[in-house]
């Protein structure tokens, strides 16, 4: 008598927590839902103030942010995540990526930095690669 069944499922991944900081309503939107659907858990802030504060309902994987936003900038919320979560991942979307980075300001080591205009599928492959890392 043979046995026909299956080898054991892989059990599942287990889910990214990603806390998602643009001040820009649409693209935040969009990130969110293309996150999403990829299978992670996005919390989703409209500026660096409150992405500070989301940190208090963490763990998170990721911080994805924008560099430059209204009130605390995403430079100073990468370093208060950083000293906060030292094994977050951190990555940077952002127009501005070479005025933000070059007045002296250094982001956290390791963070990754994507310049806009990014299309959504791009996010999502690097988001993949920094998590499996």
């Amino acid at each position: 008598m043979t046995d026909s069944a299956s080898p054991p499922a892989a059990p599942p991944r287990p889910m990214t927590h990603i806390l998602l900081a643009e001040d820009d309503d649409s693209l935040r939107g969009f990130l969110a839902r293309a996150l999403e659907r990829a299978g992670h858990q996005v919390r989703v802030c409209a500026d660096g103030d409150e992405a500070v504060d989301a940190l208090d309902d963490g763990p998170y994987d990721l911080l994805l942010t924008d560099i430059v936003m209204p009130g605390t900038d995403g430079i100073e919320v990468a370093r208060i995540a950083a000293a906060r979560s030292p094994g977050l991942r951190i990555m940077f979307i952002t127009g501005f990526a070479a005025v933000a980075l070059s007045a002296g300001t250094r982001a956290p080591e390791g963070a990754k930095v994507l310049s806009k205009p990014v299309h959504l599928r791009e996010i999502v492959s690097e988001v993949e690669r920094m998590i499996a890392a």
